[in-house]
C-alpha cells in the first residue's frame, strides 16, 4: 500500500517502478490536488506544498496515466471524499461540503475536476 505517498517523492516514477516489485497487487491513495478552483486560487496548492509537503499534483487522469506509464495495470479505482467526510476542517472547507455533495451526486468526475477536495483509491497490478 502507498497511501498518500508519491506526491511527496521527488522522483516518483523511479519509486513507482521499484514499488511494483514488492507484491502482485498494490493499493494507492492519491490526493487529486489539481482542480479548477485550486488552479484559479493558487493558494490551496501553495498551502499543500508548505503544510503537508506535496511537490507533485494530480488529476484522476494524470494519476492513472502515471501508474500505467510505470508498468501498472489498473484493476479498479474510486474517489474518496475527505473534504466531505472529515470533520473540523475549518469554516471554508465546511462551507463547501454541501455544494461538493450535491455536485458529486450529479456528476462525480466533473465535481472532482471543478471543486476538488477528493482523492483516488486505486487497486493496481
Amino acid at each position: 500500500m502507498a497511501i498518500d505517498v508519491f506526491e511527496h517523492i521527488e522522483d516518483y516514477f523511479d519509486f513507482l517502478r521499484k514499488f511494483k516489485t514488492k507484491a502482485e497487487y498494490k493499493i494507492f491513495h492519491i490526493p487529486l490536488d489539481l482542480s479548477i478552483q485550486t488552479v484559479l486560487r493558487a493558494s490551496p496548492i501553495l498551502t499543500l506544498r508548505r503544510s503537508v509537503g506535496h511537490i507533485h499534483y494530480f488529476t484522476k487522469e494524470t494519476a492513472l496515466e502515471t501508474l500505467k506509464d510505470t508498468g501498472y495495470d489498473i484493476v479498479d479505482y474510486f474517489y474518496t471524499n475527505s473534504a466531505i467526510e472529515l470533520p473540523n476542517r475549518g469554516w471554508k472547507a465546511n462551507l463547501m461540503k454541501l455544494p461538493r455533495k450535491l455536485f458529486f451526486s450529479v456528476n462525480n468526475d466533473l465535481a472532482v475536476r471543478v471543486l476538488g477536495g477528493f482523492s483516488l483509491l486505486v487497486l493496481a497490478k
